[in-house]
């Protein structure tokens, strides 16, 4: 999962700020202070159906926080499968689901969003539950735990296809950064605090009761987003396929970067996991506590990083978010290449993993905003699953190839290959050029 910020530069022009003059007070809306720019007077809110919204995210994400990492447990302690079909599990389940994935977009266009959130969501909670029904049974096997991982990855594909489709219905374009910080605030929050608890549950209720956790709270979501109320009407009529998403981020001058550079970046980044994985618990004898405190504590970045999307936007501007940001996010990874054992080893990898989460957390919202504005209504869907399917295919395929680099030259060589190969994504965001925001005008 996942996401993933020294010097900024000063050069600033006052005609980036976000906000430039006070607006009208409406109910229900944040408004500028009249006594002062940049100040606000109350807390934006969003409205009933995005607090819904929001419920069924955030019911799902700490569900999802508590499985994290269920099904490569399960397959060890409970299949007692070697590292080969762990790492098979991993890669082949996401990239299959992503295949699935294609056809769906136009789907999700053509139909009403809520209840394709609902059924996405219903139709995981139930494909979860067969995991413990199994083993309950005794009759849990290796190619069930890839059919189930599959259908959550196709799942989790259609359903933030439809959400973003929603969230763009049901809130005003000056609301949309505040809504995409709540949600990066409250993914980051979920992995800080799920993982932990999850493991803790698993030593004393056994391997699969994360998994009933993660299906209850897909059901749970479901029954938030029925009291939500309608929203994002079908757009597309006729036919209509995926690649119509593609070819709409392909023709867009920005987009396009940003998409490029995205996908390298966090692909880049989560090639990096695994390696770092056997560097630190085999190569340089981590404990496993240390191993998960050094991933578990950087997390408080991304609560840091959300929260400062939205007065930063403000202060400077789209474009120099998009552009510093994404710069300095690109700098921290090579400093994995060089950690040593001890004390001062996992005081490196906290130190380079709060950086990136930081920049990571303060970049996605702005983006996805971003997104969302330039995408027309009858292409959100198909645009959100093309995106979604070429992060998939790239997580997967440079997951891959730094395999196959570790596995011929070392964990450390490769993460220092992949930590100078992203040195030169910023390249892409030269030339990047975003209107005036006018979604900072909230507050997360």
């Amino acid at each position: 999962m996942s996401t993933a910020a020294t010097n900024v530069r000063t050069a600033w022009r006052s005609t980036d700020l976000a906000i430039q003059h006070p607006v009208v007070a409406r109910r229900g809306h944040r408004c500028l202070n009249p006594h002062g720019p940049g100040r606000w007077d109350r807390p934006v809110d969003l409205g009933r159906q995005f607090r819904w919204l929001w419920a069924s995210f955030a019911v799902s994400a700490y569900g999802s926080g508590l499985g994290f990492g269920a099904f490569p447990l399960i397959a060890v302690l409970v299949l007692h499968e070697g590292p080969a079909a762990v790492s098979a599990l991993s890669a082949v389940a996401p990239a299959v689901g992503a295949l699935i994935a294609v056809p769906l977009g136009p789907w999700v266009e053509r139909r009403r969003k809520r209840p394709v959130m609902i059924a996405t969501d219903l139709a995981r909670f139930a494909v979860l539950l067969t995991v413990p029904i199994a083993y309950a049974l005794h009759r849990l096997s290796y190619v069930q735990l890839v059919g189930v991982a599959v259908v959550m990855a196709a799942g989790k594909i259609a359903f933030n296809a439809a959400a973003g489709a929603y969230l763009k219905a049901v809130v005003r374009p000056d609301g949309l950064l505040v809504a995409n910080a709540r949600f990066e605030s409250t993914t980051w929050s979920s992995i800080a605090v799920g993982p932990p608890l999850g493991g803790a549950a698993i030593g004393v209720f056994g391997p699969v009761v994360t998994v009933v956790a993660d299906a209850c709270s897909y059901g749970l979501s479901a029954l938030c987003l029925t009291a939500a109320g309608a929203g994002g009407r079908p757009e597309s009529s006729g036919r209509a396929d995926v690649l119509g998403g593609f070819r709409f981020l392909a023709g867009h001058p920005v987009l396009r970067r940003l998409f490029v550079n995205q996908l390298l970046v966090a692909g880049l980044i989560m090639a990096t996991e695994p390696l770092l994985a056997v560097l630190l618990l085999r190569d340089l004898g981590f404990a496993p506590w240390q191993y998960g405190l050094a991933f578990a504590a950087p997390c408080v970045g991304g609560l840091i990083g959300s929260r400062l999307a939205r007065p930063v936007v403000e202060r400077f501007g789209r474009r120099r978010v998009l552009v510093v940001v994404g710069t300095l996010r690109a700098v921290p990874l090579l400093g994995l290449a060089f950690v040593r054992p001890g004390v001062a080893g996992l005081v490196t990898v906290i130190g380079v993993e709060l950086a990136i989460i930081v920049g990571m957390s303060l970049y996605t919202p702005v983006l996805a905003t971003y997104r969302l504005e330039q995408a027309p209504p009858e292409l959100v869907a198909r645009a959100l699953t093309a995106w979604s399917i070429g992060s998939s295919g790239s997580i997967a395929g440079l997951s891959a190839l730094g395999g196959v680099v570790a596995a011929a030259t070392g964990p450390r060589a490769a993460i220092a290959l992949a930590g100078v190969v992203i040195l030169g994504t910023p390249w892409l965001l030269r030339r990047v050029e975003v209107p005036l925001s006018s979604s900072a005008s909230g507050r997360a």
